[in-house]
């Protein structure tokens, strides 16, 4: 096998053998042994300043050494608002594929799938086989060994204590022969109860606050979670646990100096049962606290200053915010396209109607003021990358409009325009009617957010700066190209390009087995090599 680590036959049992990964990389740079892959990367990246006018560039060369762990852990999911359309969903999902559920309906027999999920189906361009000229590709999962999304054990919290089954019969996303085969399956999943603080969410939600912890106490409220979450993984065997939030939409957070600023100011506000202080900060405390990654779903400001700061201080990793399923992602590909063509966007328009519960609680002024910020930054990045379209501060004009509309329920509908200049003051516009499913996008994101955050959690690197191995920064940007406003660590730029976002997850990945950058330049069909 040429492998310079270990003889042909070793490295093959360790491989094939003792793990289920189907591929494998022959190089001096990468070493396989039952516990570690170890990979020897140089990254190159481009210094670049303005100097009296001209553009001086310097290449730069960081030799990174990365350790991913090989062991697949058995992993949990609790979901804040499990009870959900999302929640249901994803377990419904989930509970389908694990039984290899068939159903009916009048166009035929369907069988379960991952669609829609980036590491599930979707696909990784390996190299090119030398002899026949052809691409070589691979599933997304199998670039290094992730948690499959049937092992997950699920779990979670609601403010509405129907059962799971109750709860997919509401939401009216699946069809009705699988909603029956599944019923028995989930109606002995009961949420456990949440946390209800009616100043943060809509009026209109009060209604299934039934399964509430009592009190007002803020922190008795975060120990309470956090016993959740140990009961949670001792009764199941868990290694670790993830918690993502996919409840109702809060409205936006003050911050105070002296309250949220810090993670010590933080702490204490919530010993103090301060009225700033949302459920989903509180949700995200009691995680940090517990060292479990936390994931927000929602368009919220959970990670005020102080919870950033926590995060940092404990190691534990934060993602968010906001999934990025439908019309937004749609517009981050659009606009990056017309950019990135010479186009010059000066208008968009985004209206979108949905009738289930995310679009009730959205109905309210506070909370689809959340939303409206984390859909309107989508394309900051890609307007500020050109500065012979735009000048310094210039922006297109951007207007989203969300409805409410009961009759839709989960299938939401979206409107988008898109006016742009062309040559010598022409205009062209684009319109785009796009109807999607909500919660059945949603919930393969959702997966996709949590099994590459575990995967995260079982890579280490080093450089010639830091001799010990050391996890990334506790802001999981990685996870953006699955996020409308994503989290970005200190100092750290924010890219809502898609095809950027994708980019950064598969040569992240290529990196861990040693593999350059993708890139698309083809030389060896262009010159003699």
């Amino acid at each position: 096998w040429g492998c310079p680590f270990l003889t042909a036959s070793t490295q093959v049992d360790i491989f094939f053998s003792h793990f289920s990964m189907s591929v494998l990389v022959q190089s001096e740079n990468v070493k396989y042994t039952e516990e570690h892959i170890t990979a020897e990367y140089y990254y190159d990246t481009v210094a670049a300043k303005v100097v009296e006018g001209k553009v001086v560039a310097v290449p730069k060369k960081t030799h990174y050494t990365l350790r991913t762990q090989r062991k697949v852990p058995k992993t949990g999911l609790m979901l804040v608002g499990l009870g959900g359309n999302n929640g249901s969903t994803v377990t419904a999902g989930i509970l389908a594929n694990r039984l290899g559920l068939t159903w009916q309906d009048k166009d035929g027999v369907h069988a379960p799938d991952y669609f829609g999920s980036l590491t599930q189906a979707s696909t990784l361009h390996m190299g090119v086989d030398p002899d026949t000229g052809a691409d070589i590709w691979i599933p997304f999962k199998d670039i290094l060994p992730f948690v499959h999304p049937n092992d997950l054990v699920i779990g979670g919290w609601d403010i509405s204590g129907a059962n799971l089954a109750e709860s997919m019969s509401r939401s009216k996303v699946l069809d009705y022969d699988l909603q029956r085969q599944l019923a028995p399956h989930m109606q002995g999943i009961v949420p456990l109860p949440s946390i209800y603080y009616p100043e943060f969410i809509a009026s209109n939600q009060s209604t299934r606050a039934n399964n509430v912890i009592p009190g007002n106490d803020k922190w008795a409220h975060v120990e309470k979670l956090r016993k959740d979450i140990r009961d949670f993984k001792a009764a199941n065997k868990l290694d670790k646990v993830i918690l993502l939030w996919t409840a109702n939409t809060e409205r936006y957070c003050d911050i105070i100096s002296g309250v949220n600023d810090t993670a010590d100011n933080l702490l204490q506000a919530i010993r103090d049962s301060h009225p700033e202080v949302s459920p989903s900060t509180v949700f995200a405390v009691a995680s940090v606290l517990e060292h479990c990654t936390y994931i927000n779903g929602s368009p919220q400001n959970t990670f005020v200053p102080g919870l950033i700061d926590l995060a940092e201080r404990e190691g534990v990793f934060i993602a968010g915010d906001d999934f990025k399923s439908g019309q937004t992602k749609f517009k981050s590909v659009l606009v990056d396209f017309l950019v990135s063509a010479g186009l010059k966007p000066v208008s968009l328009v985004s209206y979108n109607h949905l009738g289930n519960n995310d679009g009730y609680n959205l109905s309210s002024p506070q909370q689809f003021r959340s939303k409206e910020i984390s859909k309107s930054n989508v394309v900051n990045d890609m307007v500020d990358s050109n500065r012979i379209l735009y000048n310094e501060g210039e922006q297109p004009d951007h207007v989203v409009v969300i409805k409410y509309v009961p009759a839709v329920g989960d299938s939401k509908r979206a409107l988008d325009e898109f006016t742009s200049k062309i040559f010598l003051n022409g205009t062209n516009t684009i319109v785009v009617h796009n109807t999607c499913e909500d919660s059945l996008l949603a919930a393969p994101i959702i997966l996709d957010l949590v099994l590459l955050a575990e995967m995260f959690e079982r890579i280490t690197y080093k450089t010639d700066k830091t001799p010990d191995f050391e996890p990334f920064f506790s802001v999981l940007s990685q996870l953006a190209f699955l996020s409308k406003a994503p989290l970005t660590n200190r100092d750290e730029p924010v890219v809502n390009a898609l095809f950027k976002q994708r980019a950064l997850l598969e040569n992240t990945f290529r990196a861990c087995v040693g593999l350059p950058p993708q890139n698309h330049m083809g030389l060896q069909y262009k010159t003699k090599n």
